[in-house]
Parts: structure tokens; sequence; C-alpha cells
């Protein structure tokens, strides 16, 4: 893809708007950390890891901005910073788990000056960015080995390069699938209300020259049903340590449909989307967004003033329609609460 999700430079986190696509090719320029909670609020950048790696550069700024205090106040102003990055959207996993790692990393600090602390949060959140296209990458491998030749599959929701710095989770598995040769092709569901699928996905699977059609998300139902879908590949935001997965709202009606006509349906993720803190889905968080969203489509109303709108951001998926979850680290099968955390022991010795 030849456009960045991301880059920072000069001072300057310099975000692709996703606003605009397809249509047009723009950029949003954050020099502060509130312009970065604003990008990631109003769906500037979105998907999981490229909301983790913006926050991490929003730390980065903000540490920047408070550089000049002694270190009490610098720390007391860099967590204020933090917990109002975390509430830009709620669900992301991603979000908290980049901003909390540069926040340790801050107070793990307590003898160095605060401008070499700055500097480095700054390299961190580069460390950030460059592991995710390294997570991607090897996401795509593990995640190959479920695609069959031939196959046609059903994705939701955006999960490509324009979902992460870079290569992509469900998408960056498609796009291995297609580049070694696999002669896939692919159903992309629309995703109301924003359209992810058919203003993202679909210029991305054009842009890689990778067969696709753009449905209605309402005709997945028939395709599975008339046996035309071999295999299910969606995101997360965040993961449960039971497995149960939070993702764009409409995932779960897919993972039922999968599991009634025995279509195999897989959550991509990378590993940071893993929230041990909670039990299942349950637990989970899920943003609502404005009724706008629902309302309107690119700023024409189609819906009456006054009617009342119920505008779920993402729903869970219970961990009993999942046959596995792809990571950088291989691909995790049921039962989930044993294998999730026999997989984070095995990283943190």
């Amino acid at each position: 893809m030849k456009f960045e999700t991301l880059s920072f430079q000069d001072g300057t986190l310099r975000l692709l708007d996703q606003r605009l696509l397809p249509q047009e090719v723009g950029y949003f320029e954050a020099r502060t950390y509130k312009d970065v909670k604003q990008a990631i609020a109003d769906m500037v950048v979105r998907g999981a890891p490229a909301i983790g790696a913006a926050a991490a550069f929003g730390v980065y700024l903000a540490a920047k901005e408070y550089g000049g205090l002694g270190r009490a106040e610098f720390l007391a102003k860099l967590k204020e910073a933090c917990r109002e990055l975390e509430t830009a959207r709620p669900t992301a996993a991603n979000l908290a788990w980049a901003v909390r790692r540069l926040e340790k990393l801050a107070e793990s600090r307590s003898y160095a000056p605060v401008g070499a602390v700055v500097e480095e949060l700054a390299q961190e959140a580069q460390n950030i960015a460059r592991e995710d296209l390294e997570v991607n990458r090897a996401i795509a491998r593990f995640g190959n080995e479920v695609v069959p030749p031939g196959s046609t599959i059903l994705t939701h929701c955006n999960t490509g390069a324009l979902a992460t710095v870079g290569g992509g989770t469900a998408l960056g598995v498609i796009r291995e699938a297609h580049d070694s040769g696999k002669g896939i092709k692919v159903y992309v569901d629309e995703t109301r209300p924003r359209l992810q699928g058919a203003s993202l996905t679909a210029f991305e699977l054009v842009e890689a020259g990778i067969p696709c059609t753009l449905i209605a998300d309402s005709v997945a139902a028939t395709l599975i049903r008339d046996d035309k879908i071999d295999l299910v590949l969606v995101g997360a935001d965040r993961i449960a340590s039971n497995g149960d997965t939070a993702n764009k709202v409409g995932t779960f009606m897919l993972s039922e449909l999968a599991g009634r006509f025995g279509v195999p349906f897989y959550v991509v993720a990378p590993v940071s989307t893993i929230d041990l803190s909670i039990p299942d889905g349950s637990h989970i968080v899920i943003e609502e967004r404005p009724p706008e969203e629902v309302t309107h489509i690119r700023g024409v109303r189609i819906a009456p003033e006054g009617v009342a709108v119920y505008n779920p951001a993402f729903d869970v998926t219970p961990h009993v329609n999942i046959n596995g979850i792809i990571t950088e680290r291989g691909i995790i099968r049921p039962h989930y609460s044993k294998t999730i955390t026999d997989l984070l022991d095995s990283l943190a010795r």
C-alpha cells in the first residue's frame, strides 16, 4: 500500500485521515496529545493496533509538552494526559496497553533527568510502531495456514494496513494468501454504520489487486447458508482471558451464522489485544457512538428527525463460536482460558 497510516517526524504525528477515503487522500497533523486524542475519538485513525501506536506518540507529545517541569510535577501531568488519552475510545485494548507501556517506562526512570525520559519515550513510541509491522508479518504467516487454496473468504470491517501501522491483521492474512498464489476471493461486508468495509477494506483490496466483492451486511447470511463462504476472518479490539472477543458490531452475528452452517470462524489479532484483567466478554466496555452515524451517511440525513438511535460500535463474540485466535505467536485454540494463559506465561519467562 502506498499510503502510510501514520508517521512521526519533526515533532508531528501525521495520520492518514480515514474519514476521507476512498474519495480523497488527506492527512491530519497532531502536534499535541490533545490532537491525538481528538484524532482517535473522531476516527481519523482507527483499528486497534493503529490506535495503540498513535496513542504512544500522544504520550510522547504530552511528555514533550511537560518536559520543562520538575520530576514529580512532570509525572503527575503525564499521568493526567495518559488517563485522558485512554478515554478516547474505551473498547480497544491496544490503546491502554500502549499508553501504560510508556507510562511505566517513565515511572521506572526514577533517577534520570526529565529531558532524558522524554527522549526515551519518543524512542519507545517508535518501537511500538516498528514492532507492529513485525507482528503483522508474523500474523500473516501463521494465518495463511488456515486458508485453503481457492477459498472464498468473508471479512467484516477493516483489518488491513489502514487499521495498523502496516500490513494488517485479518486482511494481512488475506493478502498473504493471495500473494502465495492460493487463488482466493473475498466478500467484504460494507460494515454499517460507518462503512469501513466499503470505504477502507474494498479500497485496500482493489489497490492490492485481490479479487473482491462488496456486499451489504445483510447479504452475508445468504452467502453462508448457500455454501458460498469457506472461511470467515475478522479482527478484534479486545480479547478476554476466556477467549471472548470484542470486534466491530455485526461480528457476533457472523459467528452465529458460521457456527450454524459449519464455516470456520477465526479471529485475527496481536497478543497485545488480550486483556487478562477481565474474565469474559461481559466485562468489556462497549463504546457507543453518536446517533448521527446511523441517521446520516456522509453528512446526508437518511432517517427522520427525532428518531431514537442505539449505536454500539462493537459487540462480543463468545469464545465457543471461535475456531481459533491467530496471533503473531501462533494460533491459539480452545480451550482458551488455558491456552491464552499458557501463551502469555511463556512470553513472560
